[in-house]
């Protein structure tokens, strides 16, 4: 991916700028995290590390960029030099990437020199807030789709290129099977998985012809799309061509159909029963066209024969939630913690760190966010992922993401697994520490809160009122 250094908000230039001329390059300690799951989402998956690593890694203003800057008349000629030498060069913590995570729960902690981490900001949310926000979708399908198979269909609804790329890698490491989107397959390794289009059945002069025409064209087994004209005709169609194959012709075969539109319930069991009558039990129905999690837990919940689900806008664009409130907020400079106590916008100060506590069956329980330096139970899920400005280690493939992913998603309660909306009910604490490191930041300001401290999320604060 190209990552180009200008791919940011001007603020983070015009703080750049400040922090250069008052010489302030003190460490800060910046994290990202969701104040707030949506309403129909009972955890999301964090995603995207891989991008941001790289993104931090090759982070260089050119002389191209450096020409444009200065031709704005905003940026003067010491910091547009220093600039051209600015190297991230502080560390990375984070979240492995397929990790359930909830409210207020960093995923990425970044340690730097102010100047260097602030820059980062804009670029590290743009991508980890995406792939996090599609594999999140992504893994509600997976749930609704009780182990059959899943594509994603959606780059033409994508918001451009590389949300279309990047939305296939997220549904991937959430549980999905294939994509249709080509460059995605070679970039990530995905398998591939596409048919025809109606365009091609409508070109010839009639449907048999167009399949047995596309049939004789492709290189192996192939899937025809059946929903054109007449689906029941077409499905006859494709069983008189496979009888006619079937003696003759080991590689130009039919090993599925799909149906696209219409009453995809009714039309999938029409189509399997004909097939069975015609012992084709082995020709799978895949099923597409306007697809979410929800109407795949119907299909399933309703016994619907279906092997394969295709899933395009609702997945690329996650239509139901199309943001989340995600933030990447200064927690500590120069040694001293640091917080926003705006209403609703609370953050809790300090560097810290997510300890994950399980069950005797390795089920999640509980979460506790601590300071970074506390002594804790359970297993902490931020780990050390680049130190002076390099990564560590190779990060895990992406095959091996999709892996934990499923299992992690697996070991949380079955409550979080429903679709519908509904509070979670996993708990998270906030230790004692990071309370008192909250209550005494407040007092030393001045809050007028009467010491107590400010909690994220005025909602939350009503709830709780010793936090």
């Amino acid at each position: 991916m190209s990552f180009p250094a200008l791919l940011t908000d001007l603020y983070q230039l015009t703080m750049a700028q400040a922090y250069f001329e008052l010489d302030m390059h003190e460490t800060a300690v910046f994290e990202l995290f969701v104040r707030k799951l949506p309403g129909t989402r009972r955890f999301l998956v964090a995603a995207g590390l891989e991008q941001v690593i790289d993104y931090i890694e090759q982070l260089r203003f050119t002389s191209e960029d450096i020409e444009f800057l200065s031709a704005l008349g905003t940026f003067r000629a010491p910091f547009l030099r220093y600039l051209q030498s600015v190297r991230f060069t502080g560390s990375v913590h984070a979240m492995a990437e397929g990790t359930p995570f909830f409210t207020d729960e960093p995923i990425i902690r970044v340690t730097g020199p102010i100047l260097e981490a602030q820059l980062l900001e804009s670029r590290i949310l743009n991508i980890a807030h995406f792939q996090s926000l599609i594999a999140s979708k992504a893994a509600r399908c997976v749930l609704a789709a009780g182990g059959r198979r899943l594509v994603d269909f959606g780059l033409r609804r994508a918001h451009e290129a590389d949300a279309g790329i990047l939305a296939a890698r997220a549904a991937y490491l959430a549980g999905f099977d294939a994509t249709a989107t080509v460059e995605s397959g070679r970039r990530f390794g995905i398998a591939l998985s596409g048919t025809l289009a109606h365009s091609f059945i409508e070109a010839h002069d009639s449907e048999e012809q167009a399949f047995r025409n596309f049939v004789k064209a492709s290189s192996g087994a192939t899937t025809l799309l059946v929903d054109t004209y007449d689906t029941e005709r077409a499905v006859q169609r494709v069983i008189d061509i496979e009888r006619e194959l079937a003696p003759r012709d080991a590689v130009h075969r039919v090993q599925a159909i799909r149906i696209d539109s219409g009453d995809l319930a009714a039309q999938a069991r029409s189509a399997r029963r004909m097939l069975d009558a015609a012992h084709r039990g082995d020709l799978k129905i895949v099923l597409s066209g306007g697809l979410d999690e929800h109407s795949i837990e119907a299909l399933v919940r309703d016994g619907v024969p279906v092997d394969i689900f295709g899933v395009g806008t609702s997945l690329d664009t996650s239509s139901d939630v199309p943001a989340l409130d995600m933030a990447y907020k200064l927690q500590e400079y120069a040694g001293k913690p640091r917080r926003k106590q705006s209403v609703g916008k609370a953050t809790w100060p300090g560097a810290k760190q997510v300890y994950r506590q399980r069950d005797d069956a390795r089920r999640a329980a509980l979460d506790r966010i601590c300071l970074a330096d506390e002594p804790a139970g359970g297993e902490p899920l931020l780990r050390e992922v680049l130190r002076a400005g390099k990564r560590l280690a190779p990060l895990p493939t992406l095959s091996e993401i999709r892996d934990y992913c499923r299992r992690e998603v697996v070991a949380l309660p079955p409550d979080l697994h429903r679709l519908e909306a509904g509070d979670s009910a996993y708990p998270v604490q906030i230790s004692d520490a990071v309370r008192k490191l909250a209550a005494g930041f407040d007092a030393a300001l001045g809050s007028g809160r009467r010491g107590r401290p400010i909690c994220p999320g005025e909602q939350r604060a009503r709830k709780n009122r010793d936090c």
